[in-house]
């Protein structure tokens, strides 16, 4: 059975895969402070060197053997140019002197796979089983990861647990006198069938598997600019295709690891 540990007030987990420790993270967003400037016309002092300490000092406290980064290791949707191009080359040099880079492809890390081929091992953007020693090799896993701006691969289903993240997850939390605050967050939660499914019968409906599923577990955003869904605010929208429906429950934590309960009753 798969275990997936939370880091006590990191937005960042450890799973074991067989003799091989895993790190985990999601959405890095490297080289953000570029990508507002470029975007928005918002100039941000950068965080990038904070981002690479804390990423390798994690990778150090934790006795990884791999960093698994769960997609948008990257800010800007396009190849990777300019200072997010130098953030990037310097994040991977350093997390590559101390471990193997595996990166779940998300929809901000177009062309990075190709920058990076020769450093870093790639996951297909829809899934894929984690291997000891590469994120890729044949053998077999119960811990699947995936972005989660795609439905996962119908594969993904024989796992105990899916890690995925492009959600961002956070609550909105107030107090008695109307004051209120916003923190990230995880959100975990058994997965229903209809997730795997994207074809229809002949009536139009999803095709139902039988077999069990897996729970989710949906990372808090690495980089603490890049925004966020709130999972708790009734008219707020997911991003990712197949939550909250997908899920049959879910609870919320915060990262000191305090439990919030079911997201839809905070």
């Amino acid at each position: 059975m798969a275990t997936v540990e939370p880091v006590v007030d990191e937005p960042a987990a450890v799973a074991d895969l067989g003799t091989e420790r895993a790190l985990l993270v999601a959405d890095v967003h490297a080289g953000i402070e570029a990508g507002l400037r470029y975007e928005r016309g918002v100039e941000l002092e950068s965080h990038a060197d904070e981002r690479r300490d804390r990423l390798c000092s994690l990778i150090d406290g934790t006795d990884a053997d791999r960093l698994v980064v769960l997609g948008d290791l990257a800010h800007r949707i396009g190849a990777p140019e300019g200072d997010e191009r130098e953030e990037l080359e310097t994040l991977v040099s350093a997390v590559t002197d101390r471990v193997p880079l595996t990166l779940v492809e998300g929809n901000h890390d177009a062309g990075v796979a190709e920058a990076f081929a020769d450093e870093i091992d790639v996951v297909a953007s829809e899934g894929g089983l984690l291997r000891e020693g590469t994120g890729s090799n044949a053998g077999t896993s119960d811990l699947a990861v995936l972005h989660g701006h795609t439905r996962p691969d119908p594969t993904l289903r024989s796992a105990d647990v899916i890690c995925m993240g492009h959600e961002h997850p956070q609550v909105r939390l107030e107090d008695a006198v109307g004051g209120s605050r916003t923190e990230r967050a995880w959100l975990r939660g058994p997965l229903k069938p209809s997730v795997f499914c994207d074809e229809r019968d002949s009536d139009g409906d999803e095709r139902r598997s039988v077999d069990s599923t897996p729970e989710l577990v949906v990372f808090p955003a690495f980089n603490e600019r890049s925004g966020g869904t709130w999972i708790n605010v009734e008219e707020g929208s997911f991003l990712a295709p197949f939550l909250p429906k997908g899920l049959a429950a879910g609870d919320a934590y915060l990262l000191d690891g305090t439990r919030l309960g079911d997201f839809r009753r905070i």
